[in-house]
């Protein structure tokens, strides 16, 4: 075993998992090199350094500087512009034993072409499922089990529903993919990242879904898909982590009952997107609103607009 190797094998988690596939953006021309310098120890170290300073940055509690010390509300609140190749260089001198500690723009630089390339892969490493904390993905691993076979489907939505929601506000990869989403504007290959990130994150999940179709014995509506759904609560987790974030007092977790707005959400999406396989109507959703409103599935809207229209008199 190599000098590099052993060093590899003695870094936390998640940095000494294989990052051959996570790392896609690196400066080199064949996969091998490639995925030779995404186990290298010093890669860990930059980004180690760079996630130490999204924690700082974006929180939870997140250090904030006054520009002015007579003006405690005069604080810098920056996107991303605190990842510079010199700010991570820097911080990789503060890195636990055993990463690396000596770190430099040049070596940054022969590593990853541009800035945007280095954003791009700590995107991916930090939306990474393997970057998940070890017992939660053992709590979604069991909630999932009793989504599918558990004899109380609709506490397990909401349990598991809670669990997307509690740790997409906590961990600072959420709020890096937030800040990436807001700088991603004009760079393609930031862009690209998140696009990837989003997609290799709900692809376990519609697996999830589709194997629930399965064992409660149920089918989607015509002209709903899985991606449909799958985008549908993704939207919604990252609208409720974002709100909560903002307004932590607000109602939409409840940490006490272990209860959130998506697991009501996920189960108005049963109600309302799927139907049972055997004596399915087979109405679309359009339709299925219709003949609960109306009473009928007509889509002339002159005809709905006379059956609710006020009578005179």
């Amino acid at each position: 075993m190599s000098e590099n190797q052993e060093l590899k094998g003695q870094l936390p988690f998640p940095y000494d998992q294989d990052l051959g596939k996570v790392l896609t953006h690196l400066d080199r021309r064949t996969p091998f090199s490639r995925e030779r310098l995404a186990n290298d120890p010093v890669t860990a170290a930059y980004l180690a350094a760079a996630m130490r300073l999204v924690a700082r940055h974006l929180g939870p509690e997140p250090t904030r500087t006054p520009r002015d010390p007579r003006d405690g509300n005069s604080l810098d609140r920056p996107l991303l512009s605190f990842l510079t190749q010199r700010s991570i260089a820097a911080e990789v001198a503060n890195n636990p034993d055993p990463f690396p500690r000596q770190g430099n723009v040049s070596t940054m630089r022969s590593r990853w072409k541009s800035q945007s390339d280095f954003i791009a892969d700590l995107i991916n490493f930090a939306m990474w499922q393997g970057n998940d904390p070890v017992d939660s993905y053992d709590q979604v691993v069991a909630g999932t089990e009793r989504l599918l076979e558990g004899p109380n489907m609709v506490d397990a939505v909401h349990d598991l529903a809670y669990l997307n929601v509690r740790d997409a506000a906590c961990l600072p990869a959420f709020r890096l993919g937030f800040a990436a989403m807001t700088s991603a504007e004009g760079d393609e290959v930031i862009g690209e990242a998140v696009s990837s990130s989003y997609a290799g994150f709900l692809e376990p999940w519609k697996e999830v879904y589709a194997a629930l179709l399965e064992a409660r014995h149920l089918q989607l509506r015509p002209g709903i898909t899985l991606d449909d759904i799958a985008n549908l609560l993704a939207a919604t987790v990252d609208g409720l982590a974002l709100r909560s974030i903002g307004d932590p007092s607000s109602d939409l977790i409840d940490h006490e009952r272990r209860r959130s707005l998506l697991g009501t959400m996920a189960l108005a999406v049963i109600q309302s997107c799927l139907e049972p396989s055997e004596g399915a109507d087979g109405m679309t959703l359009e339709d299925a609103v219709r003949m609960k409103v109306y009473g009928h599935t007509e889509t002339d809207s002159t005809s709905e607009l006379s059956r609710t229209a006020p009578h005179p008199g």
